[in-house]
């Protein structure tokens, strides 16, 4: 079979092609050699595959085929033989997973993470890995192993990161759906670089195992794709609890299946009528935004306006979400790393040696102090979700910035003392706890993507994708695509 040189399957969303994989309109091999067509078109471009399995994606391609003949389509899965290649450091059962890494550089796990597996289980193909900065660590995919993942709008500019490969796969047509992480806005800023769509779910409703602290909550898993419908589909098959996560899930699988059933809104209809939604271009703490960015961000406000929501200057008191975020991502990172950090220093890179030490140095007042902080974040979320539906605020604060940088030391001319602190507008959210999604928004004057992030109270992550894809559908700026 002669792999086909241009994107139409490509173009479709994750629905789509599995849905004309299941009708028997296209084969499952067909999807595949697209797919690996395109790698090997724009991929040493973009640089966001790294690991590639053809051999083994082929046989499952195959298998597909086998089981598309003899079953009825709505007994197949709902991403039947959609093909992907997972981030790089969610363990993948037989497909080399470095974490970016050159202490892993040859590392082959045999098990899948559980958003690979409940992926695999939902129907999807894999078929290799995508980028990531090491260990997942900054926005910014680049490491020793493979270079740097450069963005598909502007391949002089990075990518964001840690899902920058998945997300610039997906924006480059490779694949329509990816699988990411996010602990201080790994899903949600690489999708506002590559005009895409992160989404970080409530904790629980996606549960991060196997795990070495199964009570760890900062850190996310959830589905980048370039639809707000495609992440619900993805959700409809990865929602539910995990008995290694003591977690409590506070949504059922079955309300994201409901949503995937709904009707989708007109374009020229008003389907938040009624939303309340509380605006921010500085989350109420002086975190400073590109112009650029603001402009888009208040434009945007007036479409959320056309479609029925009554948008108003508001946002939670974030005063204590810097502590809370900087104590528990030290923690975390020293609770994971700690031991490679101890036995391979010198080939780990300085971020997450600076990031590990911190979290060794944590004293007790320090966490005591840092518990009392969360709750008192908590009852401020809580109070600003009772007054108001959704939060609007910008995704990233800068735009994508040159890829050659490791990462930005100023924004909008203030000083940044590390390499997290550019990223402000993604973990303050994340200290919250709260579901947040990241919608493209549009683009700067330059053509640069720009992501507008919404986020919902805990536990209202179908009413958060509800009013993303309504947004989303009134304005396809995903359908924008680079040109490669």
């Amino acid at each position: 079979m002669t792999a086909r040189a241009d994107t139409s399957l490509l173009e479709l969303s994750a629905r789509e092609l599995s849905a004309a994989i299941r009708q028997r309109s296209v084969s499952a091999r067909e999807v595949l050699e697209a797919h690996y067509a395109r790698i090997d078109a724009v991929n040493p471009a973009v640089n966001a595959v790294v690991t590639q399995v053809r051999e083994a994606a082929y046989a499952a391609a195959a298998r597909a085929d086998e089981r598309t003949v003899v079953t009825p389509p709505d007994e197949l899965p709902p991403l039947h033989g959609v093909p992907m290649t997972h981030k790089d450091t969610h363990a993948v059962r037989g497909i080399r997973t470095t974490s970016g890494s050159p202490v892993f550089a040859e590392h082959v796990p045999d098990h899948d993470d559980l958003i690979v597996a409940r992926f695999r289980a939902a129907g999807v193909i894999s078929t290799g890995k995508n980028n990531v900065p090491e260990f997942a660590a900054g926005s910014h995919s680049f490491n020793e192993l493979f270079g740097t993942t450069h963005n598909p709008y502007d391949r002089t500019r990075s990518a964001g990161g840690s899902s920058g490969g998945a997300a610039a796969a997906i924006a480059s047509r490779i694949q329509p759906l990816g699988d990411g992480s996010d602990m201080g806005g790994s899903l949600r800023n690489p999708a506002s670089f590559c005009n895409v769509v992160g989404f970080r779910p409530s904790t629980g409703v996606l549960p991060l195992a196997p795990s070495p602290d199964a009570w760890a909550w900062l850190g996310r898993s959830g589905p980048i794709a370039r639809s707000v419908d495609d992440v619900v589909l993805a959700m409809s098959v990865l929602t539910g609890p995990d008995p290694r996560v003591p977690l409590a899930c506070p949504v059922e699988r079955a309300a994201f299946r409901t949503l995937a059933a709904e009707d989708l809104p007109e374009p020229d209809a008003r389907p938040l009528a009624g939303v309340r939604i509380g605006l921010t271009t500085d989350f109420g703490v002086g975190v400073p935004v590109e112009a650029e960015i603001l402009d888009v961000l208040r434009e945007q406000a007036r479409v959320f306006e056309q479609i029925g929501a009554v948008v108003e200057e508001a946002v939670p008191d974030l005063r204590d979400a810097d502590e809370v975020f900087d104590v528990t991502r030290a923690f975390d990172m020293a609770v994971n790393l700690r031991t490679v950090v101890a036995e391979h220093r010198e080939q780990v890179k300085p971020e997450v040696v600076w990031n590990v030490e911190k979290g060794l140095a944590l004293t007790g007042p320090q966490l005591m102090d840092a518990a009392l902080a969360r709750t008192r974040l908590h009852e401020a979320t809580q109070a600003f979700f009772g007054a108001y539906d959704l939060l609007l605020c910008p995704t990233a604060q800068v735009l994508p910035f040159p890829s050659e940088e490791r990462w930005l030391r100023t924004v909008t001319g203030m000083p940044m003392q590390t390499y997290v602190e550019w990223l402000r507008s993604a973990t303050l959210i994340s200290a919250t706890g709260c579901p947040a999604v990241s919608v493209p928004g549009g683009f700067s004057p330059g053509g640069l993507p720009v992501g507008l992030q919404l986020v919902a109270a805990h536990g209202r992550d179908v009413e958060l994708l509800r009013a993303a894809r309504a947004y989303d559908i009134a304005t396809r700026h995903a359908e924008r695509a680079p040109v490669l």
